[in-house]
């Protein structure tokens, strides 16, 4: 019998209001995992009033202490690394390899979160009238709605959840309805750590039907988001009407630059791995590679080669390359861009197809694909499609190339492979990405270091390393006069106040 999940409301695991569910099912298959229950409004308005309920005494709760409780969850996190990865792949699909690689990135960010709760820092800085102290601290922006995708169902959760509770905040938590299996899994494991009830509250459903209840619902301060591009203009529509915080990390259309130095069979191993990792469902998979003229034809032979002897299958299976895309809109939309893209004048060099016999059919698998004869402007260059599609676009020098990277309306992750320290350097100066690698794929970021993209990637904050901190903050300046007299700050001076030397 399937398990039945459920929300987590005020420290209590309950039921929809409505008692109605909805199946959580394995893509590779469409085996049932899990019964979910489905949220409604009135289980938001829930969740909100429990957040505020229980804002001051969390927000009073000595930050180092609040660091601790996300140390013992990352230690929990850690003694159950495997079981998680295993639910992981079957909830949503990628490899096994992988979902290790989500939980470990989860690991991370708890641990590096749990340390700033003793550091937080501020800064206190020298007064220009004597007699007065100047700092700055952070004070929690209050209760955050926590919007995350299903592509990482652990590690993207605990970019926002991990570095809002440690700086005071409470939070309502909307998963993607394709993983509750996980949401739910974090909220158990952060319990488990002491989190007070009320802190974390969690709701499953549909974003469609409570996204908008839940951003513009007054009990809420900050919205962090991550998702596609379209739906985060409309949360900055609705939510910047109400003055709300909004943090949005959305869409990629991420490149490869290969120059005529490159040593190809590196570039060849970072183009397979970013654009087929997680089946092409990351917001920085390379879907573009921009290939020198000088090395295209050896580069393209390389890939279309080694593209065609990629294995698809269950994530949980020995030898299996790629899993499945994670639904059947999904699928239809990725493989919706083949004919569009031939239509325009590409050649479908490697894959391309929907495997319909065979277990395969049985879930949403797409063959890993090489485009070529690509042109910058054509839609496959230009739309993220979110699956495993890469097209090659070839350019005559390095200048050229960088054009062409930053020729799409978003700008999240890049990378070039040369030997040229030169062309490098050029390269990381003048991409327009919020992150940029040399001669290593697009995708792998650390934790340590800030997380976003500029343009149409997000709305100009970041996620992780110590840029998180001030998405989930307000600074606070405090000036203290002990002077014991009125001091007018850049009108009086030492002279009229009868102090300097």
């Amino acid at each position: 019998m399937a398990m039945h999940l459920q929300n987590h409301i005020d420290g209590r695991w309950v039921d929809s209001v409505s008692g109605e569910t909805f199946d959580d099912t394995d893509p590779a298959n469409g085996e049932l995992i899990a019964t979910a229950t489905k949220s409604t409004t009135a289980d938001v308005d829930r969740a909100v009033e429990a957040a505020r309920k229980a804002y001051d005494g969390w927000r009073l709760y000595p930050a180092p202490k609040r660091g601790e409780i996300l140390f013992r969850a990352g230690q929990i996190l850690v003694e159950r690394k495997d079981e998680l990865a295993r639910e992981m792949t079957r909830e949503m699909g990628k490899v096994l390899a992988e979902t290790r690689g989500d939980v470990q990135e989860g690991i991370d960010m708890t641990y590096y979160m749990a340390g700033e709760g003793r550091r937080q820092f501020g800064d206190v800085v020298p007064s220009e009238l004597p007699n007065k102290w100047a700092m700055s601290m952070r004070h929690p922006v209050g209760v955050v709605a926590a919007i995350t995708p299903w592509n990482f169902p652990l590690a993207i959760p605990t970019w926002k959840i991990m570095p809002a509770l440690v700086l005071g905040n409470t939070i309502v938590f909307k998963p993607a309805s394709y993983i509750p299996l996980l949401a739910v899994r974090l909220v158990q494991v952060l319990e488990e750590a002491g989190l007070p009830p009320g802190v974390l509250n969690l709701v499953l459903g549909s974003g469609a039907e409570l996204g908008d209840h839940l951003v513009t619902h007054p009990g809420i301060d900050l919205i962090s988001f991550t998702g596609s591009s379209d739906t985060g203009s409309h949360i900055n529509e609705i939510a910047g009407k109400l003055l709300k915080r909004v943090s949005c990390e959305l869409g990629g259309k991420n490149a490869i630059v290969v120059m005529d130095d490159a040593n190809v069979d590196l570039a060849v191993e970072g183009i397979l791995w970013s654009a087929f990792g997680t089946s092409g469902q990351r917001c920085t998979a390379a879907s573009r590679v921009v290939a020198d003229r000088g090395v295209a034809t050896e580069l393209v032979d390389k890939l279309v080669g080694r593209t065609k002897k990629m294995r698809l299958g269950h994530g949980l299976d020995d030898g299996t390359d790629i899993g499945p895309v994670v639904s059947k809109a999904q699928l239809e939309k990725v493989h919706s861009y083949i004919p569009i893209a031939e239509k325009e004048g590409a050649t479908v060099a490697a894959g391309g197809k929907v495997p319909s016999s065979g277990a395969l059919a049985k879930g949403f698998f797409h063959e890993p694909t090489i485009l070529t004869d690509v042109k910058p402007n054509m839609r496959v260059a230009q739309e993220e499609i979110f699956g495993p599609v890469a097209s090659v676009i070839e350019a005559t020098n390095v200048e050229e190339a960088i054009r062409v990277v930053n020729s799409t309306k978003y700008g999240l992750s890049c990378s070039i492979y040369t030997q040229d320290v030169n062309k490098a350097f050029q390269f990381m100066r003048d991409a327009e990405c919020g992150i940029v690698y040399v001669n290593a794929g697009t995708i792998g970021a650390e934790i340590q270091l800030p997380f976003g993209g500029m343009k149409s990637t997000g709305n100009g904050h970041r996620e992780a390393g110590r840029a998180a901190m001030d998405v989930y903050s307000e600074w606070k300046s405090i000036y203290v006069d002990f002077s014991g007299k009125l001091q007018r700050a850049q009108m009086d001076t030492l002279e009229k106040t009868g102090t300097a030397p």
